[in-house]
C-alpha cells in the first residue's frame, strides 16, 4: 500500500508548501536576475554608436541594472547583437553564444540583426534567429535609445516572470554520487 493511499491530504499539503516556497524563492531569484544583467555587446556596425549613446549619461542604461559590459562571454548572461552579421561571422557568434553561462538571454539590436535589414544579398545573415534563439527584438535603423530601454524593460519582465528552479531534479547530485562510490569502495 502506497503512502498516497493512506493519507492523500498530507501529501497534498506537503506539495502545496513546497510549491509556495519554490514560488517565493523563484520570485526572489527573478528579481535579482532582472536587475543584474551582465551584457556582452557584439557590435559590428553603425548601431554600435547607438549602443554607446544608451550607455552614456543621458540615457544611462545602468539605471536598469545592465551597466557593466563584459567582454568575455563566460562572464556575461545577456548577448546584445548590435549591427549586421555576415555569414562569415555567424559561426563566431554561435560560438560566443555557446560559451555563455546559463541562464542566458539574447537581444537583436537593430533591423540588421533582426532581419538582415536592407542588405538582402548572399553575404548577410537574414536575422540572427536562424542560428541562435532571440528573446527580444529592438527594431529601427538605428534604434533610438528610448527603444533600447523599452526592449531592456521587456527583457527584464520576461526574466522576472520566468520560473527559476532551485535545483535540477533530472541530474543526480555529483558530489553525493562520488561520495557514495568512495564509501562503497571502502576508502
Amino acid at each position: 500500500m502506497a503512502d498516497t493511499d493512506i493519507a492523500p491530504i498530507m501529501v497534498t499539503r506537503r506539495e502545496e508548501a513546497t510549491g509556495f516556497f519554490q514560488k517565493l524563492v523563484s520570485k526572489g531569484l527573478g528579481w535579482a536576475r532582472k536587475y543584474s544583467l551582465f551584457t556582452y555587446p557584439y557590435a559590428t556596425a553603425c548601431c554600435g554608436m547607438e549602443y554607446m549613446s544608451v550607455a552614456a549619461s543621458r540615457h544611462d542604461i545602468s539605471r536598469f541594472g545592465a551597466e557593466f559590459p563584459r567582454f568575455s562571454p563566460r562572464q556575461a548572461d545577456l548577448l546584445m547583437v548590435v549591427g549586421t552579421i555576415n555569414l562569415k561571422q555567424a559561426p563566431i557568434l554561435k560560438r560566443v553564444y555557446e560559451q555563455m553561462t546559463e541562464p542566458k538571454w539574447v537581444v537583436a539590436f537593430g533591423v540588421c540583426a533582426s532581419s538582415g535589414g536592407f542588405y538582402d544579398n548572399y553575404a548577410v545573415l537574414q536575422g540572427i534567429d536562424r542560428i541562435i534563439p532571440v528573446d527580444v527584438y529592438i527594431p529601427g535603423c538605428p534604434p533610438r535609445p528610448e527603444q533600447v530601454l523599452d526592449g531592456l524593460m521587456l527583457l527584464q519582465d520576461k526574466i522576472g516572470n520566468q520560473v527559476h528552479r532551485l535545483r535540477d531534479t533530472g541530474q543526480p547530485n555529483q558530489t553525493a554520487s562520488d561520495h557514495a562510490r568512495l564509501l562503497s569502495a571502502g576508502k
